[in-house]
């Protein structure tokens, strides 16, 4: 770690003072064991950004708390007059959706008594933290004016660790039998042996297509680069599906994020009792490109589908799959706008947007998406474009004009460095000019 890096550990551990700089206040702490950055400008608007950071993985933490999902964001917030808060939760790594509703909260209480009441507050978030700021704004319903989402498993965490069940359910009985998918006993030794069995199947036409059937039960887009159109070749496709749940499903299929999560439920809260998989893969967005790939290696996707309903099935602890539902699981009820956006290309599904929209009165809600693939893979400049349609819808009382025209206007008025993107999967910098695009997701083949 760097000097400044030790210093500013120093400082968050102590709960130093205010450091005050020529524009902005800096305020740095713990609140019941979660750390906080508070950022306050000089020209402070009386409005306040509250940010919720995604699901860490395991022994990840920042060197810097987060205050919005792209860097180039933060000055332009600040340089409007807004406050910048987040928390870093008590419980910073895996799915941390109670940990988070209550350090945020507290958060804006240290605020209001060290700062000044906001005016307004809106909380936002990507990936996980995208699902926090829904949940937070239904608890907070007179604190919080509206809340922006952004590739976030918002129809809440029994659908996500749902679909990681149904995922690993069909790696294990098709292609891995020695792996476990609930009560993980060594999280690490399967995480590297569901890694070797995929590894194994992406080398032949019958392990593909197996592969492509378990991603299709989690609705994992055959594409996930952010620089490139979707390819038309199936072996391809297959391969950036796999990327995908290798960087981001392994810890919630096989790995350490599984077993916290039944830990801090008190058990196993999903389960696949009476789960019709060959209705699942009906519903599925990767139907298409599974037959394709069944029929590239000439096996009977019947025959396997009947596999998966004669293989013993997972039963979910009836307590720990409430606690997870009622901590995890946004209701759809409130007053407050929301924003969502997603990429359509992401593997945290966009159905998820889809199926939390169906909950919400469609007055307050608007769902944005762009034509992109891979998992929050928006610029800045689209980002801060979604922000201000929220403002707009909290400060008029109307929403403005969603139409992709409009959105790629605004977020063309930004400059270069606002639409750099880095592939984080792929390992690819580049441009990417504004992608907002007129998009229906189906709902989720399976919500819990």
């Amino acid at each position: 770690m760097t000097l400044t890096g030790i210093l500013a550990a120093a400082l968050i551990v102590t709960g130093a003072p205010a450091l005050a700089t020529d524009d902005v206040r800096v305020h740095t702490g713990a609140i019941d064991g979660a750390r906080y950055r508070v950022e306050v400008p000089s020209n402070w608007n009386g409005k306040l950004l509250l940010y919720n950071h995604g699901i860490y993985p395991p022994g990840y933490v920042p060197e810097e708390i987060e205050l919005a999902n792209r860097p180039e964001a933060k000055p332009v917030l600040l340089g409007e007059g807004y406050a910048l808060a987040a928390s870093l939760y008590s419980k910073p790594n895996g799915f941390s959706a109670r940990e988070a509703v209550h350090d945020q909260t507290a958060l804006l209480s240290w605020f209001d008594r060290n700062v000044g009441r906001p005016a307004q507050v809106l909380t936002w978030g990507a990936s996980g933290g995208g699902l926090n700021a829904v949940l937070l704004s239904e608890r907070l319903p007179h604190r919080i004016d509206g809340a922006l989402a952004m590739c976030g498993p918002v129809a809440g965490g029994s659908a996500l660790f749902a679909q990681a069940l149904d995922l690993g359910f069909a790696v294990r009985t098709l292609l891995a039998p020695e792996l476990e998918i609930v009560r993980i006993a060594d999280p690490r030794t399967n995480l590297a042996k569901a890694h070797q069995a995929i590894a194994k199947a992406l080398e032949s036409p019958d392990g593909r297509a197996r592969l492509a059937l378990a991603n299709a039960f989690a609705d994992v887009p055959g594409w996930s680069t952010a620089h490139h159109p979707r390819s038309a070749d199936v072996v391809e496709q297959i391969r950036q599906q796999t990327k995908f749940v290798q960087a981001v499903y392994d810890q919630l299929s096989w790995g350490a994020h599984r077993a916290d999560l039944e830990a801090r439920a008190g058990g196993n809260p999903t389960g696949n009792t009476g789960v019709d998989y060959r209705g699942l893969l009906a519903r599925s967005s990767e139907r298409d490109l599974v037959q394709q790939a069944y029929r590239a290696a000439g096996l009977d996707l019947g025959a396997d589908l009947a596999k998966l309903a004669a293989a013993p099935r997972v039963k979910a602890d009836n307590a720990a799959a409430r606690r997870l539902d009622r901590t995890g699981t946004p209701t759809g009820r409130g007053h407050q706008p929301i924003v969502t956006l997603h990429p359509i290309g992401d593997g945290v599904a966009p159905e998820h947007e889809r199926t939390h929209g169906d909950r919400v009165d469609p007055g307050r809600i608007r769902q944005l998406f762009v034509n992109r693939g891979g998992h929050c893979q928006h610029t800045a400049a689209e980002e801060l474009t979604a922000l201000r349609v929220l403002r707009d819808r909290v400060e008029t009382g109307r929403w403005p004009s969603t139409s992709p025209e409009r959105l790629n206007a605004e977020a063309n008025r930004f400059g270069p460095e606002f639409h750099f993107l880095y592939d984080w999967l792929h390992g690819e910098p580049g441009t990417s000019g504004p992608a907002f695009r007129r998009y229906h997701p189906a709902p989720l083949p399976r919500v819990a």
